[in-house]
């Protein structure tokens, strides 16, 4: 199971600042096992979407080149404070982990 997101989404004005920390190893399957040598299994998020009151405002495409925990930060104009902001990332696993934060 995953290791849960930190999310933290305030407001400036109109615009809403989402800061996203993802939990993952991000492995790009070139690295290998310093013990035994043998390469280590590609395991990296290949999609992210973020939605604010159902609606999507982001939808990403990632690969193995990102670096472990990612952080992925974005702004949007138009809501408000009290809004719920849902991020959801899958890998290449099939792995799946959602969180969701309050703007305010």
């Amino acid at each position: 199971m995953a290791e849960p997101m930190r999310i933290r989404a305030t407001m400036a004005g109109d615009v809403a600042d989402v800061k996203v920390l993802m939990n993952h190893t991000m492995e790009t399957g070139v690295r290998k096992d310093a013990k035994t040598g043998q390469l280590i299994p590609a395991h990296y998020i290949t999609d992210v979407t973020a939605s604010i009151n159902g609606t999507k405002v982001l939808d990403a495409g990632m690969s193995g080149g990102i670096s472990k925990n990612p952080y992925l930060g974005f702004k949007v104009k138009g809501p408000k404070a009290g809004d719920k902001v849902v991020v959801n990332w899958t890998d290449n696993k099939g792995d799946k982990n959602t969180a969701e934060a309050t703007i305010g």
